[in-house]
């Protein structure tokens, strides 16, 4: 991430060389326990499953996925460890995208197929099947996109990109519904999970691999490359870069105020989310700003984001505030 025209200079400053961290020069224990895994589930086991296979091959403590997938479907699921954990909860709700193969139990014509798909696109009401693990209620997702790729006699390929929590196999039952002829999800795979794409995905076997040379050979160059630090999990939030001065407060739970704000990313606005950065690219906190980026270039004091999460560990910066505060005390008058 560098300060380009994407940013607005609040009051410019430079990271000091003697704290903190560049993101991809971690070692690489630090590395693996802030970073996350592009995972191409296979068929078979559940996500629960996999993300604790991913905890094993890596020796670690703690492992959580953003998305779950059902043991039959394949494809993107983003594994996050340790640290990154923390951000499971921003990232659970991102957009989907999934190829589906649905089987028609009659015949159709392509004309109507091509109608009724559309009729899909847009808001609709979805009740989840079944087998679902959460309430059979009726429910509002939205279907972002939907492209019939192939049709081959009565199986239909398609692509589709959704709200989170649409159910798939519930969508192609309602589409023979629709046609009135019925029809049922065959196969399902998910190519796209908010920013996360397939392309960057690698099987468990590549992660075993990368760890085990690793470990044996010394080499961490194919592990880096599997592994990701967790700063571009949060590539698509608007970002707020602070002064290293400003850190260890809000890893302390400080809200953060303009003195602190060294640059803004233009595309900030009030009351949506927004990632707490240092100069130096590594994430401190998720939080929510009261102002657009350009009101946060005028305003002098007051507090300009409350956080929701903090992501840093305690003591990673110097306790500035703590130095300042105890300057503040008045010390006590003897008599």
């Amino acid at each position: 991430m560098e300060i380009n025209d994407r940013f607005l200079v609040k009051d410019e400053a430079k990271p000091s060389e003697e704290y903190g961290c560049y993101p991809y020069n971690r070692p690489i224990q630090e590395y693996i326990k802030k970073g996350f895994v592009l995972v191409d589930k296979p068929k078979g086991p559940t996500s629960h499953e996999v993300v604790v296979w991913v905890r094993k091959i890596l020796e670690v403590e703690k492992t959580g996925h953003a998305g779950t997938l059902d043991p039959k479907v394949t494809g993107v699921l983003p594994i996050f460890i340790e640290q990154a954990t923390k951000l499971v909860q921003f990232l659970q709700g991102s957009e989907k995208e999934y190829v589906a193969l649905m089987r028609l139990h009659g015949d159709v014509s392509e004309r109507e197929l091509k109608r009724v798909f559309e009729l899909f696109k847009g808001k609709i009401y979805q009740r989840p099947p079944l087998k679902s693990a959460v309430k059979k209620r009726l429910r509002v997702r939205e279907i972002y996109d939907i492209e019939i790729l192939e049709i081959d006699g009565r199986d239909v390929l398609f692509r589709v990109a959704c709200e989170a929590g649409t159910y798939v196999r519930k969508l192609c039952t309602d589409i023979g519904e629709i046609l009135g002829v019925g029809a049922h999800m065959q196969e399902l795979r998910r190519i796209r999970t908010g920013i996360f794409t397939e392309e960057k995905c690698y099987t468990l076997q590549d992660l075993l691999d990368a760890y085990i040379f690793w470990k044996e050979e010394g080499e961490e160059e194919y592990l880096r490359e599997i592994v990701q630090p967790m700063e571009l999990a949060v590539a698509n939030i608007p970002k707020i870069i602070i002064k290293d001065t400003a850190v260890d407060a809000i890893c302390h739970g400080a809200s953060l105020t303009a003195k602190g704000i060294a640059y803004v990313e233009k595309s900030v606005k009030r009351g949506e989310r927004v990632a707490i950065f240092t100069l130096k690219q590594e994430l401190v906190a998720i939080g929510r700003s009261n102002y657009d980026a350009e009101d946060i270039l005028k305003i002098r004091g007051g507090i300009v984001a409350e956080m929701e999460r903090v992501i840093m560990e305690r003591g990673t910066y110097p306790s500035y505030w703590k130095k300042k505060k105890e300057k503040q005390v008045t010390p006590e008058r003897s008599f």
